[in-house]
């Protein structure tokens, strides 16, 4: 626990989230990156919700480009990703499946251009800044490129992740940076660098979920359940006391709880009933187009079987 944790677990007993931990808890490792969607997670370890409900979780912090290989060393059992990312691990032989959304961007992830840049047609020829392919800021990337006609060769892709891919456009190098919150803020705050051309408010292509290997669940539904239902009341922690929550979330990225909340007021978390919605309205169709364009692009060979990439059951 970080210094201050007596303070959060008496928060979280005085929100009726404490209590007393199963006689046995069940280890589970999580992958995960500094992306403000994941931040419920920590607060759910950090409030001692995890342990209440008998979870001993070990969070990780792994880039999204090898958090797959975290899974398949058994380094992991479970990750936090975008829903495109699962089709590409198990298109490419890595066997997981998502169990419950997380967030919606809703601006949290966008394209950062020079100001002499006017629109995305303009970006044929020039550099940009992505994560490595395979990531959601390269998917991202070629999503915009496809809403607008053109592909990843009309463009010279550098490879850089999202914090390093912002820090490099402020100082001047690239045309164009793909990027997301808490970084694509930085880019909000020095317009002198560039602006914000397009971000996930126009292009609704970045939500994410958390999934597990088949053996996880299949060795510890009644974790995977409680995993499920910690993220839930991490929410309802979040609406009870947003000021705190945000406060011991942003510590975790090194942000005051004041630019935690600016950062999250860019994305939506999503409670119980919005994933009954999501899985059962939006998962198929949109994992479906996300793989399509993964082919199209080169980062898989076939898709994979949609309908076997998820488990809904620990949602109810």
């Amino acid at each position: 626990m970080k210094a201050g944790s007596a303070v959060v677990l008496a928060m979280a007993a005085a929100l009726g989230f404490a209590g007393a931990a199963a006689a046995q808890e069940t280890k589970v490792a999580i992958g995960i990156s500094g992306w403000t969607g994941f931040a419920p997670l920590t607060l759910a370890r950090e409030a001692g919700i995890f342990k209440k409900n008998g979870l001993d979780v070990t969070i990780k912090k792994i880039p999204q480009a090898s958090r797959h290989l975290a899974i398949a060393s058994g380094d992991i059992q479970c990750a936090a990703t975008t829903v495109e990312t699962w089709v590409i691990w198990n298109a490419n032989g890595i066997a997981t499946k998502q169990i419950f959304q997380m967030d919606k961007s809703y601006g949290a992830d966008g394209l950062v251009v020079r100001n002499d840049i006017k629109s995305i047609a303009d970006l044929k020829g020039k550099q940009i800044a992505a994560s490595a392919p395979g990531t959601a800021p390269f998917f991202g990337l070629a999503w915009i490129l496809k809403k607008n006609g053109l592909t990843l060769r009309d463009v010279k892709v550098v490879n850089l992740e999202p914090g390093p891919a912002a820090q490099a456009f402020i100082a001047g190098q690239n045309d164009a940076a793909m990027t997301y919150e808490p970084y694509l803020s930085s880019v909000r705050d020095k317009p002198e660098a560039g602006k914000i051309i397009a971000t996930t408010l126009d292009y609704p292509m970045v939500m994410d979920t958390v999934g597990c290997t088949p053996k996880f669940l299949e060795d510890n539904p009644k974790a995977a359940k409680a995993l499920a239902d910690s993220y839930f009341e991490a929410l309802d922690l979040i609406k009870k006391d947003e000021k705190k929550s945000f406060e011991i979330m942003g510590a975790d990225v090194k942000q005051t709880g004041d630019q935690f909340g600016a950062s999250a007021k860019y994305l939506r978390w999503q409670d119980r009933e919005a994933n009954r919605k999501f899985f059962a309205e939006e998962f198929e169709k949109f994992s479906n187009e996300a793989g399509d364009l993964l082919q199209e692009v080169g980062i898989i060979k076939q898709k994979p079987d949609i309908k076997t990439l998820v488990d809904t059951r620990f949602i109810n």
